[in-house]
């Protein structure tokens, strides 16, 4: 039963392979900035479910909560950075592939390699 207790752990895993399998495999390029933004968001996942401890409690020290056991913010703070670097590359790749389609026609990579040979 230890194998369903960390589920997030195997949503990790789906997600990130489910994101690769996109990025290597499919040809439309708008697929594989959607591939790169799952494998972003398993990333994700996986920092923010390390930074939670059973029991613990957000780092401010008071009466209540004086045995010392807090939960790391650290993670949820790289977390907001990684996102809003995310929506950037994601805006770029958005911009380059509209860029593509304007010059080759198409955005499917086997097609655009054609034209170039």
């Amino acid at each position: 039963m230890e194998l369903l207790g960390l589920y997030y752990y195997w949503v990790f895993a789906i997600l990130l392979m489910i994101g690769l399998y996109a990025v290597i495999v499919k040809l439309n390029l708008i697929k594989k900035l959607i591939g790169l933004s799952l494998f972003q968001a398993a990333v994700f996942l996986l920092y923010i479910t390390m930074g939670k401890l059973e029991g613990g409690t957000a780092p401010i020290v008071t009466d209540a909560n004086a045995n010392g056991l807090f939960s790391n913010p650290l993670p949820q703070v790289l977390i907001l950075t990684a996102i809003v670097v995310g929506i950037s590359t994601m805006a770029l790749g958005l911009g380059i592939v509209i860029r593509i389609k304007e010059e080759y026609g198409t955005i499917e990579e086997d097609e655009i390699q054609e034209i170039d040979k």
